[in-house]
């Protein structure tokens, strides 16, 4: 391999100039004809192509925010690549509306196993065109990096490399059902696009598109029963080179699939990053796009960029407040974790004290203790939407839900840095429970540390969620930092019963300062920095919810405590 400096983008080839070929033909095996765009140099020489293929609309220009890196041109479109920066470095980008969507015919099944098989067939079709050098790569974000995960299971031999950038794996537990509960963000944006296609432009070329009821098939399968086998990453057949790319902030859709592809994908070459901040600015930075060109660079040109000799892992380790530096690490989970247990402890709390607050300690508290605390029903809402229950005071994000679990002050630095679980014990006057954890960053003054979140409004540190009729574990695939639900079966709750739970906490990266506080929130409903991911709480969730911790009731947040270095020894 040709060798170039590992630091740096490539620069721009001036002379380069760019053809534009609108609505070009990409036939699939069963006939059907998809339209694409195809971006290339128009010298005629054989370059690589980069391909997204979805449902946005390959003709809708994207208006960029005013303070994108990238900045505005006519050729931009929401989460691909900027053709006017990629084709001078010797690129070709093709856009490919999917099938039923945009300008092509059929009806439009998102992330479903027929679009994975056009995927399949659109690489292979680019990459037997008289400018491609016969090599294709896979980078976008968000749609156009989750079904990466699914072509990549099928294996098309010109598929060389993927980039996923922020793109869930497991349409079920990523994205549908967190913990087993319905996340409306999935059912709002079929909403959306279905309504894109029939009543906007897209209406007049496809008429009669987004006939298939996605919807309605999301909804009745709420187990997963191997109905969406063809939406989940199959981790044993991804054997293609990847850079897993995920967002801390991404909690509710993109962040657990790109930790669980580096760690389980079969690929022999994979790399794994980490940022923080808002959807899609990352992508578009200069360091964003020179992670994705070396990577590109090697394993589409041949040309030795360092990439792959530099260590796998490369993760924001955040300060709060949006504050970050960069750190690479050798392995996913960090080999030096002190993987540490602060307990419940749920005592009465003080008198002065909010009722809904308890404590996090070192130590199990030897006598068991409980909380109890009402769940507001959204059963009596009649005909009002589902969304209702999202609303303040209508069962939606109020403070004092739940119990609040505070540590003491710190009393030195702690990095949190890794995936997080809590295991305790529950109990309802219910049938079933729903289970919304949230963890927060609080200053020495009690001041509430919050980040930029993916969709721009504040958030706190990370998230897990679980329906407790779906606590059975895979112990297969569990560990004490990440348990995995099976999900194919619903365990009710006798009134008064006590049960074991286990729930995931999606990864996350803090520095909690000295003097600073942890707080674990446990809630009935979706708590503080949930907009645009929040959920559909069924009506059995009434009456009142108990937690137990203390003596036979273990019950602890288990945490990534990444060590500090250690300071060389002074000279005697």
């Amino acid at each position: 391999m040709a060798k170039t400096p590992p630091a740096g983008i490539r620069p721009a080839n001036p002379d380069v100039k760019i053809l534009h070929e609108r609505d070009v033909d990409v036939t699939m095996r069963d006939g059907a004809r998809l339209k694409a765009d195809v971006f290339r140099p128009s010298a005629g020489e054989k370059v690589p192509a980069i391909i997204n293929l979805g449902p946005y609309q390959k003709d809708k220009l994207w208006i960029v925010p005013p303070n994108l890196e990238e900045k505005q041109n006519d050729w931009m479109n929401w989460e691909t690549v900027n053709p006017e920066w990629w084709i001078p470095r010797g690129y070709a980008a093709v856009r490919v509306d999917g099938r039923g969507s945009g300008k092509s015919q059929g009806q439009c099944e998102p992330w479903s196993l027929q679009e994975a098989i056009d995927f399949y067939d659109a690489i292979e079709w680019a990459a037997a065109q008289p400018w491609c050098n016969g090599k294709v790569g896979l980078s976008g974000i968000s749609y156009f990096a989750i079904n990466q995960w699914f072509v990549a299971n099928l294996q098309p031999p010109s598929l060389k490399a993927i980039i996923p950038w922020e793109g869930f794996a497991d349409i079920y537990r990523d994205a549908l059902y967190h913990g087993g509960i319905l996340n409306v963000f999935m059912t709002n944006w079929f909403t959306a696009h279905f309504l894109h296609h029939k009543l906007g432009r897209a209406a007049r070329d496809l008429p009669d598109g987004w006939g298939t009821n996605m919807l309605y098939r999301w909804v009745h399968n709420s187990l997963d029963s191997g109905v969406f086998r063809g939406e989940q990453a199959q981790w044993d057949k991804i054997t293609v080179p990847l850079y897993s790319v995920g967002n801390w902030t991404g909690f509710g859709l993109h962040m657990r699939g790109n930790t669980e592809g580096f760690m389980r994908a079969a690929s022999k070459h994979k790399k794994l990053r980490m940022h923080t901040g808002s959807h899609v600015h990352p992508f578009y930075t200069e360091e964003g796009r020179r992670d994705q060109i070396r990577f590109f660079d090697h394993w589409l040109k041949g040309i030795d960029t360092g990439i792959m000799q530099e260590p796998p892992v490369k993760l924001a380790i955040r300060k709060g407040r949006d504050e970050f530096e960069w750190r690479h690490e050798n392995e996913w989970p960090i080999a030096r974790t002190k993987w540490t247990k602060l307990y419940f402890d749920l005592t009465p709390p003080a008198k002065g004290e909010p009722e809904n607050i308890a404590k996090l300690v070192d130590q199990n508290p030897t006598k068991s203790t409980a909380r109890t605390y009402g769940v507001t029903s959204i059963g009596s809402m009649g005909s009002t939407s589902a969304a209702s229950s999202q609303i303040m005071g209508g069962g939606g994000i109020r403070p004092g839900m739940g119990v609040s679990l505070l540590t003491p002050p710190m009393s030195e630095d702690m990095e949190v840095t890794g995936p997080l679980a809590a295991s305790f014990w529950v109990s309802s006057s219910s049938e079933d429970m729903d289970l919304f954890l949230t963890l927060r960053h609080f200053d020495a003054q009690g001041n509430e540390i919050l980040e930029t979140g993916q969709q721009g409004s504040p958030v706190p540190v990370a998230k897990g969620w679980l329906r407790v009729s779906h606590r059975e574990l895979d112990p297969e695939l569990s560990t004490p930092w990440r348990p995995y639900h099976k999900h194919t079966r619903r365990l009710y709750l006798k009134p008064g019963e006590i049960v074991k739970v286990d729930v995931e906490i999606w990864p996350t990266s803090m520095i909690f300062a000295k003097g600073h506080r942890l707080q674990l929130d446990v809630q009935p409903r979706d708590g503080l920095g949930s907009q645009g991911y929040m959920h559909y709480h069924a009506d059995y969730n009434d009456g009142t919810n108990t937690i137990h911790a203390g003596g036979d009731k273990e019950s602890y947040l288990l945490l990534p405590v990444i060590p500090a270095p250690t300071k060389p020894a002074k000279d005697a």
